[in-house]
């Protein structure tokens, strides 16, 4: 959409045969939606979004309340991923921008450049957009060797269920009552709960330390008896809510290092997303960030000129790197506050509240296509210098 909007013809290559209503909670913040509204999404989105004005972040044993902020300083609007889905694929559906289903990538010819599908298929174009998540393929060839995920030393069970499920139980139904959001801490885990549609939907994700490896795939089916053995101790009511789920997925949280570049050395094949900015999901802006590089690379593209990609999207990486960091890092703040805060004190210890609470907030007012505009002619001056003399300076140094 944001190419489309900057004027450029898009195809997109999509893995999958067939889209599906999966995942669970995903939240799109006020910077993310800000650029959404200009592509014609915003209010679609807002009425998928959880409309509680506040959350709650509670102890974990007994549920008391340790601090409360507004929910927009969390992440925004938090609905199902699946139907954000949904009206990201319809939106881009109204503007005629094709997705070819069931094109699985196997290759990237950087200087043509263009793809090669697993059925041989060539594809070209002036320039190559990987948005191929954390297990990208695209990224091997940016670095030059093969890269494989990390494992956070975190995983998360998490659930998705109908609140009726819950309505008749005196300890949880609470909880599925009316659209709220909750988070428990403890030592070294965390529990947050979602409920969206007046009650009609329940979302249980539960962060904990896990030092397995890697697999093949990162996700597959939880069990649930060891998900009840975290909630042995927890608040009885969100507990009671857990215990009664069926089941759950098992989701390994993946960690990529930083890298030096998002751009290969033609410049032409340029990384987004989890591929090049991978986000934990305590900092609630994997996806927001997505959207804000998207509408940076997009603009550059056309302040740069079809005749001067290089310049487009080294300046675009450039733009990018220091903030995305910054947010990024945020969500590994939070998971150790939460996962701290309670340790080795006593119950009748008050904690502030502002030591549990999400620092978001700075991240909303940001308009990323407004300041693109504003440091196009700096970034692009220095750029320029760089790609003539041939040698384009790290985004940091290794």
């Amino acid at each position: 959409m944001a190419m489309h909007y900057q004027g450029f013809d898009v195809s997109i290559y999509e893995k999958v045969h067939n889209f599906q209503r999966l995942g669970d909670s995903l939240g799109l913040g006020e910077n993310a939606l800000r650029l959404l509204e200009r592509w014609g999404l915003h209010d679609r989105l807002i009425e998928i979004g959880n409309k509680s004005e506040l959350m709650q972040i509670r102890r974990w044993k007994d549920g008391k309340i340790l601090a409360q902020q507004p929910l927009m300083d969390m992440a925004g609007y938090i609905g199902h991923r699946g139907d954000y889905h949904e009206e990201f694929l319809r939106r881009v559906k109204e503007l005629g921008i094709p997705i070819y289903m069931g094109c699985n990538v196997v290759k990237y010819d950087e200087n043509v450049p263009s793809l090669t599908l697993s059925s041989g298929e060539v594809h070209e174009a002036d320039v190559i957009v990987a948005v191929d998540g954390i297990k990208s393929l695209a990224r091997e060839l940016v670095l030059g060797f093969e890269d494989k995920p990390k494992s956070s030393g975190y995983a998360c069970f998490r659930a998705y269920f109908k609140g009726a499920y819950l309505k008749d139980d005196p300890l949880c139904r609470e909880f599925v009552e009316k659209e709220c959001v909750n988070i428990w801490i403890g030592d070294d885990v965390h529990l947050v709960q979602n409920t969206l549609r007046d009650g009609d939907e329940f979302n249980w994700i539960i962060t904990h330390k896990d030092t397995e490896d890697i697999k093949e795939s990162w996700f597959q089916p939880g069990d649930m008896n060891e998900v009840r053995k975290l909630v042995s101790d927890v608040d009885p009511r969100i507990a009671a809510a857990v215990v009664k789920t069926k089941e759950c997925l098992d989701w390994k949280i993946c960690y990529r290092d930083p890298i030096p570049s998002w751009v290969s050395k033609s410049h032409r094949v340029a990384l987004l997303g989890d591929s090049c900015h991978p986000h934990l999901p305590t900092s609630a802006q994997g996806a927001s960030q997505a959207t804000e590089s998207a509408a940076v690379l997009a603009l550059c593209l056309k302040l740069a000129g079809k005749e001067n990609i290089p310049l487009a999207t080294r300046v675009y990486e450039k733009l990018r790197f220091e903030r995305v960091r910054k947010s990024q890092l945020n969500g590994e703040d939070l998971r150790d506050r939460w996962h701290n805060a309670l340790k080795n004190l006593d119950d009748d210890v008050e904690i502030n509240p502002e030591d549990v609470k999400m620092r978001n907030r700075w991240l909303y007012p940001f308009d990323a296509e407004a300041d693109t505009l504003q440091r196009w002619q700096e970034v692009s001056v220095r750029v320029s210098k760089e790609l003539l003399a041939g040698h384009i300076t790290p985004l940091f140094e290794t």
